[in-house]
């Protein structure tokens, strides 16, 4: 091979790359072995998709020992496409973790779908979604990041909508399909522009090209700052571009839904964090501010709208969750906003990671519950849930201590301590407006989430109803119960993401 040859050759690490290169593998693996395993032995897939789930985040651990990046450029080692640092593994282990319960409540809601819903394809959804949820934190240039959105996204679109003959499913694919495709339509417009005005699209030269662009360029590169922000804020859930969630978790197979309300949030609020903390700290002043009123904004819509649903609304359980999910949305904008007029922007950061660590625990602990009494009572009304104590001790209590959590009450300490590490950030970064909008909404929450706690210890309404819950579904719940009391327990766990080694 001629020198000039070599010199365009990137050398590859495989290890960095490991924990998505498995659950893209496995996911192919899955899809072919599909073609092959009769109906009566394909559960066998679900397990293949666990276990691949399972070695992907166990492949985090050889990572631990240091920042390893690969796809560099030959010329400067030092600007690379791919980054595993600390940062990058805590986002992954959120993502992968959070894929794998989901695929455990999976294996329940396939099973009780009986053919309903497709197991090869489902199976390939899920782990090609992880895939790109997995890859996105470790992405360090523009079109990476947008690839791995996409390739988190996409699937994303497909398992919303794959129930056979579901009108509500369908629709609720549709409005999700619709506006991500006009987040990314938005992105990509705003991305073009930021190309064009910096000649890059590394994201730690375009901190130090952007702000040293052409008079001429200066409007394009301004108009592609915004444009990017916008598409990322659609991502987020984040109001006023929050409309479609209610709708696409109540269409989408339970899971699915646990699935979005977690991974879906970790992609889009950790492209939100390398764009703005890496790509554009020059432009502070203006994404500080816009952040900021999303975040008052998004906190205060989310929680009002599930301070008004209907207790005997069908599928009010889930509305409730989807709005909870969008006013803890907020809660997450609000060290990201810090970190622009923060001295320390990477402790700022460090608290919508811990934060985010908290919420995923226990929000997929809800909704594991939720499946759980979603396979007595099909239409999932918060009403349903009146006398769960009586019928099932264990998972009231369980679902207690997850909403006490969200709540941030005591015994969930582990949500208390999180939301008092976003509350400082705020007060810390002189945005006392901010905290005081997060105090208030705090006290919206807390009677929503507490209604629906007293109703599990209520005297049940007829006979309470048993039946034998199946293995998977047993293992969701107790894992994340597992992890929330623990992390209650020794809350400096979670606090010492506060580091998250991006700068």
């Amino acid at each position: 091979m001629s020198a000039q040859a070599q010199s365009l050759v990137q050398s590859v690490d495989w290890l960095a790359i490991a924990p998505p290169t498995i659950a893209a593998v496995v996911g192919l693996v899955v899809l072919v072995t599909d073609l092959f395993v009769g109906d009566n032995r394909k559960a066998l897939l679900g397990w293949v998709s666990v276990a691949g789930l399972a070695a992907s985040a166990l492949m985090l651990l050889p990572l631990l020992d240091g920042d390893r990046s690969t796809f560099c450029l030959t010329g400067d080692a030092a600007v690379c496409s791919y980054t595993a640092d600390r940062f990058t593994l805590v986002i992954q282990f959120l993502v992968l973790g959070g894929a794998l319960l989901a695929a455990l409540l999976s294996m329940t809601a396939l099973k009780d779908a009986d053919k309903e819903l497709p197991e090869g394809e489902f199976w390939f959804l899920l782990l090609s979604s992880a895939a790109g949820a997995a890859l996105l934190p470790a992405s360090r240039d523009l079109a990476t990041l947008i690839v791995a959105l996409e390739v988190a996204s996409l699937p994303a679109f497909a398992l919303v909508g794959i129930k056979h003959g579901d009108r509500k499913s369908s629709e609720a694919a549709l409005k999700f399909f619709l506006s991500s495709v006009t987040a990314t339509a938005v992105s990509l417009m705003g991305i073009s522009f930021v190309y064009a005005s910096t000649g890059t699209l590394y994201l730690t030269e375009i901190a130090t090209r952007i702000e040293n662009v052409d008079d001429q360029l200066q409007t394009l590169a301004q108009a592609g700052v915004v444009l990017t922000l916008v598409g990322f804020a659609f991502k987020t859930a984040a109001v006023p571009f929050h409309f479609w969630v209610p709708d696409t978790y109540v269409g989408a197979p339970l899971p699915v839904a646990a699935y979005l309300s977690v991974v879906g949030k970790a992609v889009g609020f950790s492209g939100l964090i390398l764009v703005t903390v890496i790509a554009l700290p020059s432009y502070a002043d203006v994404w500080g501010p816009a952040l900021a009123a999303l975040a008052a904004l998004t906190m205060t819509v989310g929680n009002v709208g599930a301070l008004r649903q209907r207790s005997t609304r069908a599928y009010s359980a889930v509305r409730l969750l989807a709005w909870s999910s969008v006013g803890q949305a907020g809660y997450l904008l609000v060290p990201i906003a810090a970190a622009a007029y923060s001295e320390d922007a990477e402790k700022a950061i460090g608290s919508t990671v811990a934060y985010a660590l908290m919420y995923a625990a226990v929000n997929l602990g809800a909704f594991a519950v939720a499946a759980l009494v979603a396979r007595t009572k099909p239409l999932n009304r918060v009403s349903d849930y009146r006398g769960l104590y009586a019928s099932r001790p264990l998972a009231a209590l369980i679902m207690g201590f997850f909403l006490l959590c969200l709540a941030g009450l005591p015994p969930g300490i582990i949500g208390l301590f999180a939301k008092v590490t976003v509350f400082s950030a705020a007060v810390d970064a002189g945005l006392g407006w901010l905290a005081v909008v997060m105090a208030v909404n705090v006290v919206i929450a807390l009677f929503y989430y507490l209604q629906w706690t007293t109703l599990l210890f209520r005297a049940p309404e007829g006979e309470p109803e048993t039946h034998r819950v199946p293995a998977p579904l047993t293992a969701a719940i107790a894992l994340t119960a597992v992890l929330g009391i623990a992390l209650s327990g020794a809350p400096q766990l979670i606090l010492r993401f506060s580091d998250t080694g991006l700068f």
